[in-house]
C-alpha cells in the first residue's frame, strides 16, 4: 500500500467565472503534500488559463495503492544552484575589502514607525562588485567595451551549456585540447576543476586552476556565448598577464567566475542563467547562476 491525497478544490478565474472539483484522488510519494502543491498541479495538469484564487478542501492523505505514476512535486529538482552565499565579512579576492552585510532599518528600530504588529526589515550591503559568484562584461576589461546595462539578456539568460570536466589535481593549466572535439558554438562552456571545494579557505586564494591564453582563442573562435570556472579566477594570476580575460571580453564573451556545484551539473543537456542588475558604468556584479536541467 502507498500513500494518495483526496480532496476538493475550488477555482477562481481572473476573468469571471470559476469551476470545482469533488473526491479528487492522486498519487503521492511522500506523506503529505500541501495545498499550494495540490493547487500548482492542478493547474499544470489542466492547463488552465486566468487563474485566481484556488481554494484545496477536505483534504486527507489515504492508504490506498497507486493508479499511476506518482506525482512530485516537492520542491523542483531540474534547478542546480551554482552560486556561493554572500554574507557578511565575505572575502572573494584576497586583497579586496570584505563584503559587509548590515541592518539599515532593524526590525526592532521599524515598530516605532507603523501600527503595532507590523514591522520591516530594510538590509544595507557595502561590496566590491567581484564578491561571490559574478560575471564580467567587456567594460572590467576594456575602457570602450559594454557595461552590464548595455549587455543584452540573452549573453546571461538560458544559455545551452556544456560542462568541461578538468580536474585540478591533474594539472592546474586548462588547455585548448580540452575543449577539442566538443559543442561549443553559441554554448555556455562551464569548466568544472572541484576547486570549489577550497571555498571559505586560504587555500582558495593560491595555486589555482586557469585557463590558459590558446584555451581563450580556441573558444573565441569556436564562438561561444559564455565562459565559466568553479575557481578563483579564470588568467593565471602568478603574473600580471591577463590574456582569458582579454581575448574572451574584447569579443564580448562573458565570463563567470566563482561557479560552485558544478559536479551536480550533467555534461550537457542544461541551460545556464547568471543574470547581473542593469547597472550603468560597471563592469562585474554579483549573480545567481544556476542550471536548469532537461
Amino acid at each position: 500500500m502507498t500513500k494518495r491525497v483526496k480532496f476538493d478544490f475550488e477555482i477562481d478565474f481572473t476573468n469571471g467565472g470559476g469551476i470545482q472539483g469533488q473526491d479528487f484522488r492522486l498519487d503521492i510519494q511522500d506523506d503529505n503534500i500541501s495545498d499550494k502543491e495540490l493547487a500548482d498541479y492542478i493547474v499544470q495538469d489542466m492547463r488552465l488559463l486566468m487563474v485566481g484564487q484556488v481554494r484545496i478542501l477536505n483534504k486527507e492523505i489515504i492508504a490506498e495503492s497507486h493508479k499511476r505514476q506518482p506525482i512530485n512535486l516537492m520542491g523542483d529538482p531540474s534547478y542546480i544552484d551554482l552560486s556561493h552565499t554572500i554574507h557578511d565579512g565575505l572575502v572573494t579576492y584576497k586583497g579586496l575589502p570584505a563584503a559587509i552585510v548590515c541592518d539599515y532599518l532593524s526590525r526592532e528600530a521599524s515598530r516605532g514607525r507603523y501600527e503595532p504588529g507590523t514591522e520591516f526589515q530594510i538590509g544595507k550591503i557595502e561590496i566590491v562588485t567581484n564578491t561571490g559568484t559574478y560575471v564580467d562584461s567587456p567594460f572590467h576589461r576594456y575602457a570602450d567595451g559594454k557595461d552590464l546595462s548595455e549587455m543584452e539578456l540573452e549573453h546571461f539568460v538560458d544559455l545551452e551549456g556544456i560542462v568541461i570536466r578538468a580536474d585540478y589535481r591533474s594539472g592546474l593549466a586548462v588547455r585548448a585540447e580540452d575543449f577539442k572535439g566538443k559543442e561549443l558554438r553559441g554554448r555556455a562552456v562551464l569548466v568544472h576543476t572541484g576547486w570549489a571545494e577550497n571555498w571559505a579557505t586560504d587555500a582558495y586564494f593560491e595555486n589555482h586552476p586557469f585557463l590558459t591564453e590558446d584555451a581563450a582563442i580556441y573558444l573565441r573562435d569556436c564562438g561561444v556565448k559564455l565562459v565559466g570556472i568553479d575557481s578563483h579566477n579564470i588568467d593565471d594570476t602568478r603574473g600580471n598577464a591577463r590574456p582569458v580575460h582579454s581575448t574572451l571580453l574584447r569579443h564580448e564573451i562573458i565570463i563567470a567566475e566563482h561557479l560552485c556545484n558544478l559536479e551536480n551539473v550533467p555534461d550537457e543537456g542544461f541551460h545556464f542563467t547568471a543574470a547581473p542588475p542593469k547597472i550603468k558604468g560597471a563592469g562585474t556584479f554579483p549573480v545567481r547562476a544556476f542550471a536548469k536541467v532537461r
